[in-house]
């Protein structure tokens, strides 16, 4: 079981590098890009700042994948996760934002209009957010065996 999380972590921290670098060098070139159902912005805050933020996602599950049975590993593993929860939640909490007003004539947005918002194309950071959530199997599965081995010390 070892073998296989650190397989899945090591690829998930490699395709998480690759969007970070992305992010960085769409906002570098000054023009966004989308392709497809990804869309990467090129503004500062998001694909700036939110490239930097992936890309050290990404290095803190390459970190981690050495020994990943070992608390401080999982907890680089786990801190990749958290980074890029904070910017899907971001990505997230934009597209409920923008998908509220109604534009020029109406205050609130018609049915429609509010669906459409949440189509695609999506950010990198929601595509990679179900699979950063596979932590948490293996936080609990650590827990269980540290709690096993409590119990087997009374």
């Amino acid at each position: 079981m070892k073998r296989l999380s650190s397989i899945y972590f090591g690829i998930l921290g490699v395709v998480t590098l690759a969007f970070g670098i992305a992010d960085l060098l769409v906002t570098i070139g000054g023009s966004g890009l989308s392709f497809g159902i990804l869309e990467i912005p090129c503004d500062a805050f998001r694909g700036g700042w939110g490239g930097l933020i992936i890309l050290s996602a990404g290095l803190f599950y390459l970190a981690g994948i050495k020994n990943i049975s070992e608390i401080h590993q999982l907890s680089k593993v786990m801190m990749g996760s958290i980074l890029i929860w904070i910017v899907a939640g971001l990505d997230i909490f934009a597209m409920i934002t923008e998908s509220i007003p109604g534009g020029d004539r109406s205050w609130f947005n018609t049915l429609e209009g509010f669906l459409e918002t949440y189509a695609p194309p999506y950010t990198p950071a929601i595509f990679l957010l179900p699979f950063s959530l596979v932590v948490f199997y293996y936080i609990l599965k650590k827990e269980r065996n540290i709690l096993k081995k409590e119990e087997d010390e009374e």
